[in-house]
C-alpha cells in the first residue's frame, strides 16, 4: 500500500524530468540558465502566493517552522564541520552548493503531496508552515545570503538583510500571507493555481535539462555526502529529539517526512542565479529523488 502511494507521487516526477532530459539534448545549452533565473525571479514568487491562498493559521502551528529552522541550521552546521575537518579541496562555489543541498529540503513541491498522501489533510497545515516559514525563507533568505557571500569580496554582516529584502520570494510570501483570504473570481483562482503547478513542472524540466548536460562524475562525492547529512543524519537527530520531547503521533510523522525530503529545487535555482556549482546541485537533487523512495518507508516504520 505504501509503495503504491509513493509510485503515484513519483510518476509525474519521472515524467517531467525525462521530458527535460530529452529537451536538453536538442535545445541550446544556455537555455537552462535562463530558465533557472526566470524561476527565481518570477516562477517561485507566483508559486508562493498561490500555495498560500486560504492557509489556516493557529498558534500551535508555529512549532513547525521552529523545528524547520533547527533542522536547517543543523544541516548547515554539519556541512561546515565536514568542510573544516577535512579541509576540502572543492572550489568555493562547490562548497556553497554543498551547504545549500545539505540544509534545505524540497518540502513544498514534493513534501506537500507526500504529506497529504501518507498522513492526510488533517495535519497538512503543519507541512505548510514548515515549508512557508521554514524552508522557503531558509532557502531564499539564508541560502541566498550564503550564495551572495560566496560571490562578493568584503562581505559584511548586514548584507544578508539587504539580500533578503531585495528577494522577490520574501515579498511574495508576505503578500500571499496577508491576502490569503482575499476573494478572487473562480477563474482567477484556478488560473493562479494552474500557473503555480506549471512552475513545479518547469522546475522538474530544469532538473532534467541539467542532467542531460552532465559530462562527468566529479560531483558524485559532494552530492552523496550532502544527502547523507540532509536525508539521514538530520532526520535521525531531530526526529529522536522530538520523540524525547513528547512530540509523537501524526504531528511527529508529518514533520519527519518534511525533514526527510531531498534537496530543494531552490538550491538549483539559486545555484543558477548566482553561478555556483549547478552540476553538483542537480546531481544531489536527482540522487535525492531516487533515494527518497527507499528512505521514506524506513523513516515511516522506524519512528512509528
Amino acid at each position: 500500500m505504501l509503495i503504491s502511494k509513493l509510485f503515484a507521487i513519483y510518476l509525474p516526477l519521472i515524467g517531467w524530468t525525462s521530458t527535460g532530459w530529452l529537451a536538453g539534448k536538442f535545445l541550446p545549452a544556455a537555455l537552462p540558465g535562463y530558465l533557472g533565473k526566470a524561476l527565481f525571479w518570477m516562477g517561485v514568487p507566483i508559486g508562493i502566493v498561490a500555495f498560500l491562498r486560504h492557509a489556516q493559521v493557529s498558534w500551535s502551528l508555529w512549532i513547525a517552522p521552529a523545528i524547520a529552522w533547527f533542522a536547517i541550521l543543523l544541516g548547515l552546521l554539519l556541512a561546515q564541520l565536514y568542510l573544516r575537518r577535512t579541509r576540502s579541496p572543492w572550489q568555493p562555489n562547490t562548497q556553497t552548493s554543498f551547504m545549500l543541498t545539505s540544509m534545505v529540503g524540497n518540502t513544498g513541491y514534493i513534501g506537500f503531496p507526500v504529506s497529504l498522501i501518507l498522513v492526510g489533510s488533517e495535519y497538512f497545515a503543519w507541512a505548510v508552515f514548515y515549508d512557508l516559514l521554514g524552508s522557503t525563507p531558509g532557502a531564499y533568505g539564508l541560502g541566498v545570503a550564503l550564495a551572495a557571500r560566496s560571490k562578493q569580496a568584503g562581505y559584511r554582516w548586514w548584507q544578508p538583510i539587504r539580500t533578503l529584502a531585495s528577494n522577490p520570494a520574501f515579498w511574495s510570501f508576505w503578500v500571499g500571507l496577508i491576502g490569503r483570504d482575499f476573494p478572487l473570481p473562480d477563474w482567477v483562482e484556478a488560473s493562479l493555481r494552474n500557473v503555480a503547478w506549471m512552475m513545479v513542472s518547469l522546475s522538474l524540466v530544469l532538473i532534467g535539462m541539467r542532467l542531460s548536460q552532465l559530462n562527468s562524475l566529479r560531483s558524485i562525492q559532494p552530492a552523496t555526502l550532502s544527502l547523507t547529512i540532509k536525508m539521514l543524519f538530520v532526520p535521525l537527530i531531530v526526529g529522536s529529539c522530538l520523540r524525547l520531547s513528547g512530540i509523537t503521533g501524526e504531528i511527529h510523522r508529518v514533520i519527519l517526512l518534511q525533514m526527510a525530503m531531498p534537496p530543494a529545487f531552490a538550491t538549483l535555482v539559486i545555484s543558477e542565479a548566482y553561478e555556483l556549482d549547478s552540476e553538483m546541485a542537480v546531481t544531489a537533487i536527482a540522487l535525492g529523488c531516487l533515494m527518497l523512495l527507499a528512505i521514506l518507508p524506513v523513516w515511516f516504520c522506524f519512528f512509528s
